[in-house]
């Protein structure tokens, strides 16, 4: 998988530049100034080239022999007294397949003899490194292009990854959802959500889960989940797990009780109808901004049903309403990182309109890519109340319904989707429609 990712970066470059790739991987992390050692995750574009999974490395791709140099910790012998393990240059030729294995003091001697005048790297701290060599130009810029642009269509192989993150992912959900009483706090939902993860190999997180209830489910990236879910309420998660690597990124929201109230319901099929539209036009040539307002009207059209505002559509549109309820942007690229790279490409600006302006990619979508499709509506105080007293806002909101809203929260339905040369495939598979929910959860 890692030769493909490599020959395709190589592709990207020039042949004739005399010019090499440096990129470092990660080095292991501590909490402050103590020992506490946090769990080692690979940087992201340096596993994406190398596969290699272990920290204090290197590498350098030689873009006129396709040569591939992995530079590697000389470790002493109170590493393996820690850690368990010093491995020999053997070792890591066998397992990564390397064409050269270096120790990390040989690097310069070995950038001497490839002659380079261009070092491509990632930032200022790689740039130092051949600061001291006068006849070398380094360049970032290029990289980081280059990097977005390979790792933003995913080969067969980074996709079979993300749908084992997914497969694990729609059965923790599942999981949750049927365990769910009134009363259970928050932390008891990561608690189970991350059994089946772990259970099943999956040892890190995506990011930092959300377990919101109530009001907290109107908090975009709360993650306290220390509060005690109450009957009449709902549960928003938002989390997901890497399998070697590669994201899941899944949300869901239930009521805590089993079952949906009639508002609880109205809100969540207006949601539910808006991720349904927008994940059936997904298909190459389709735009991301074009999705995100489709998904706004949507949402808007069902808030207008309900009575929560008023107005033409158009007129709501135009004021930019949908903003106040559904303030982030409807999805991002999914990969080796939850929000993945290549949302934005060269000369591709964010779009100044509120609720718009976070949308995390703004291009055409192409077979190959991997994206979330996220909407939600959801009352959040900070916004709402400011609104009801601007003049040109207040127009549009009933005040009286959105008082009785005000600490409702918020529903967010999120999925995983490939992009395919006619369409889509959706790689979330825990039920999402009403039934389906309370089903599961009164079974």
């Amino acid at each position: 998988m890692h030769y493909k990712h490599r020959s395709k970066l190589y592709s990207l470059f020039s042949q004739t530049q005399e010019s090499i790739i440096f990129l470092e991987g990660a080095k292991i992390m501590y909490r402050y100034q103590t020992d506490y050692e946090f769990a080692f995750r690979q940087e992201s574009n340096f596993w994406y080239v190398s596969g290699v999974n272990e920290p204090d490395c290197a590498a350098i791709l030689d873009i006129d022999s396709k040569e591939f140099h992995l530079f590697v910790p000389n470790r002493d012998v109170q590493y393996a007294v820690w850690h368990g393990y010093v491995k020999s240059i053997d070792q890591y030729r066998s397992e990564y397949s390397p064409d050269h294995v270096h120790y990390m003091d040989e690097l310069h001697e070995v950038v001497k003899k490839l002659k380079p005048s261009i070092v491509f790297c990632l930032n200022e701290s790689s740039q130092e490194r051949f600061s001291h060599e006068p006849d070398l130009t380094t360049n970032s810029e290029a990289l980081i292009e280059a990097l977005n642009d390979a790792r933003v269509i995913k080969t067969e192989e980074e996709l079979d990854c993300l749908r084992r993150a997914s497969q694990v992912n729609n059965e923790a959900y599942k999981r949750v959802i049927e365990s769910w009483k009134p009363g259970m706090y928050e932390y008891q939902a990561k608690a189970i959500f991350t059994e089946v993860q772990i259970s099943n190999g999956l040892q890190q997180d995506a990011y930092n889960g959300i377990y919101a209830s109530g009001p907290n489910s109107a908090i975009l990236h709360y993650v306290s989940n220390t509060r005690q879910t109450q009957d009449g309420e709902l549960l928003l998660i938002d989390a997901g797990f890497e399998y070697k690597g590669y994201a899941a990124d899944f949300s869901r929201t239930f009521p805590v009780n089993g079952r949906f109230s009639p508002d609880q319901a109205a809100l969540y099929d207006t949601v539910l109808t808006a991720q349904k539209q927008v994940i059936e036009a997904i298909k190459p040539g389709v735009r991301m901004e074009d999705l995100h307002m489709m998904s706004a009207s949507t949402m808007m059209e069902g808030l207008h049903d309900m009575g929560i505002v008023k107005g033409s559509l158009n007129s709501i549109m135009e004021a930019n309403i949908f903003a106040l309820f559904f303030p982030h942007g409807l999805g991002h690229f999914l990969g080796l990182d939850t929000h993945d790279v290549g949302g934005y490409p060269k000369g591709v600006e964010r779009i100044d309109r509120p609720g718009i302006f976070y949308l995390r990619a703004r291009r055409e979508l192409e077979a190959g890519m991997v994206v979330t499709i996220e909407p939600g509506i959801y009352f959040i105080p900070a916004l709402l109340e400011p609104a009801l007293k601007n003049p040109s806002k207040q127009m549009f909101l009933n005040a009286e319904k959105i008082h009785q809203f005000m600490d409702f929260g918020g529903i967010r339905i999120e999925d995983d989707i490939v992009v395919t040369e006619n369409g889509y495939e959706n790689l979330t598979h825990i039920g999402k429609e009403r039934d389906e929910i309370e089903r599961l959860m009164n079974s």
